[in-house]
Parts: C-alpha cells; sequence; structure tokens
C-alpha cells in the first residue's frame, strides 16, 4: 500500500492571525508545502482548540487511538513557495497519547509508517516518543508522563493533538521579523537544529515552533 501522507490540518485559529504572522492565506487556507492548513476560527473554537483534525491519503482506516481523521482522495498538490516569514514546510504533526504502545498498534494497523522510538525523555518529561513518516512530514507521538496520567485518572483516554513544528529557512531573520511573538531561539532536541516557540502573544490556540534546518549539514556544504 502507498505511504499515508498529509492533506489537510484543520485548526481552530483565526485566518487573520497567521496572515499577520507572515504566512501566506486565501479563503482561510494556508498551503506549507504540500500541506493544506484550514482555519475553522470561531466555529471550531466552541468545541475545541489546537489541531481539530486531520485528512490523510492511502489509509487503511480512520482508527488512530482517537484522533480525529478523515481519508482524503484530493491528489498531493504542488509544493507551496516559501512563505513571507520564511516559512518552508511543516517538520512535524506533535501528538500526545496516554498509552503509547497502543497508540502505536493502532496507527499500523490503519497504515501509519512507525520510523523509530525514542526510549529517551524529552526537556519537558515526556519519557517515550514514536515517530511516524507521512511523507515529508513527521507525526511525532508522545507517551504522556506518569504526574500527567495520574493528574488526568489512568490512560483510558484517546490520543489528543498538541501542536505543530514548522521548517524555516532562517530561523534568526523569521524571529527578528516575527518578534515579541516568538521567544529565544535555542538549541533543539534533535542535533545541529535550533527552534524559537510562538508565544501567546501571537493569538494563536494551536501551540507552534519554528526550527532551523540541520546546520551541521548546511555548514559542510
Amino acid at each position: 500500500m502507498p505511504a499515508a501522507t498529509i492533506d489537510e490540518l484543520t485548526l481552530a485559529d483565526e485566518p487573520d492571525h497567521w496572515a499577520a504572522l507572515g504566512f501566506d492565506v486565501l479563503d482561510d487556507i494556508s498551503q506549507i508545502a504540500s500541506v493544506r492548513l484550514r482555519f475553522a476560527g470561531a466555529s471550531a473554537k466552541s468545541q475545541s482548540s489546537g489541531i481539530v483534525g486531520w485528512s490523510l491519503r492511502e489509509l487503511a482506516g480512520t482508527e488512530l487511538d482517537g484522533l480525529p481523521t478523515t481519508i482524503s482522495e484530493r491528489p498531493v498538490p504542488a509544493p507551496a513557495a516559501a512563505h513571507p516569514n520564511g516559512v518552508l514546510a511543516i517538520d512535524h504533526v506533535v501528538a500526545v497519547s496516554p498509552d503509547l504502545e497502543r497508540s502505536i498498534a493502532a496507527m499500523q494497523a490503519a497504515g501509519l509508517d512507525l520510523r523509530r522510538v525514542r526510549e529517551q525523555p524529552t526537556p519537558a518529561g515526556a519519557p517515550r516518543q514514536a515517530f511516524f513518516r507521512l511523507g515529508h512530514e513527521i507525526l511525532e507521538l508522545i507517551q504522556e508522563p506518569a504526574e500527567v496520567l495520574a493528574r488526568q485518572g489512568g490512560s483510558d483516554r484517546p490520543v489528543q493533538f498538541w501542536g505543530l513544528a514548522l521548517l524555516v529557512g532562517d530561523l534568526d531573520r523569521a524571529a527578528e521579523q516575527l518578534a515579541p511573538h516568538v521567544g529565544e531561539v535555542r538549541p533543539a532536541v534533535q542535533p545541529g537544529r535550533r527552534i524559537a516557540t510562538v508565544r501567546r502573544s501571537a493569538g494563536l490556540t494551536v501551540p507552534l515552533a519554528l526550527m532551523s534546518r540541520d546546520e551541521r549539514a548546511e555548514a559542510d556544504r
């Protein structure tokens, strides 16, 4: 079966907030590389926030352990040009699971391509992560820490979307351009890369980070 790819992500955000951050937006849609972001705005905020759903191509099923998912038949479009803020692509989509093994099994059954499981904690305290390849993009699935599981009443809950990390051609320039809505540029977990977080002052409901390319590879060119 062909590999699953992301067609569209639906966000509970107002399109004007993304346009103000230097994204090209037309008719409530912004295309980043070959993935469409659909801004549902107030109609979605009454039900949820952040990423409220997505559509994927080439799925065997839509049961992704609770992630709101539909199957898309739309062909992969030509990649969009870089946005005025320098954003080139979606690096990864982040979701959180209370039971990583259960979620991995469900996603593999639906046709997602598991590439690896990282058995090391993140700076935020997540003990393990699984990574699925979705075309050029990655789904990073994070195991909830034990204290969160205890606070939320255990693992009998669905997976939830959390946020997005976007690839930027020039991270320092983007952070300067979007000030004061972007935090300090700092080293990322991935060796050779850096990251900066978009602050709540930007008015987005989805947690958003900007990431550099692998600067070690750039230096070797």
